[in-house]
This record gives structure tokens, sequence and C-alpha cells, in this order.
């Protein structure tokens, strides 16, 4: 089944991939089980709050109040996670 990226929707890392932060990238990383994918810092805040527990809304809230200077991240976090979906590296709920 196919899910559209709502506002309500639920949003977490598939079971193959794990987070972590990796001393000799300087970055947090996705690890699975073919590689490693070195993420920004942007990359890697999205991804740290996609555990099944927030929606897209909590999660751009969250973002927008942690970096309030940034202005409104929802079009820039709605690409980030629909490129992770199209990765395979998130499951929508």
């Amino acid at each position: 089944m196919t899910h559209t990226l709502t506002l309500n929707t639920l949003v977490k890392l598939k079971a193959l991939y794990r987070m972590q932060w990796e001393p000799a990238q300087a970055a947090h990383v996705l690890l699975y089980p073919e590689g490693m994918i070195t993420l920004n810092d942007s990359a890697s805040e999205i991804l740290q709050l996609c555990r099944g527990e927030l929606t897209i809304a909590a999660i751009i809230a969250a973002l927008e109040q942690k970096f309030p200077e940034a202005g409104s991240l929802s079009a820039d976090i709605y690409e980030f996670l629909d490129v992770a979906r199209t990765n395979g590296w998130i499951e929508l709920n």
C-alpha cells in the first residue's frame, strides 16, 4: 500500500536501518546491511525524530521550535521525507 505524506502520517525508520554517530565521519550515519549513508545535519535531525511515535506535523513543530531562526521548515522536511521514502529508508503509517 502506498501512503501519501500528510501532516497526520507517522514516520519511522525501516527495520533494516539504524542511525548512529560515526566519529570517523564526524556525522550521523544510516547503517544498513549493504553499507552506510553519511547524513548531513538536517537529515540527521529529521531522522532522529522518525521513531513511529510522531506525525509529520509533530516533527515539523519540534524542529521549528528547536531551530526558530530557520523559519518555516515544512517544505524542506516534506522534501527530505519524500527522498527517504523513495530510497526505502522510512515507513509511513
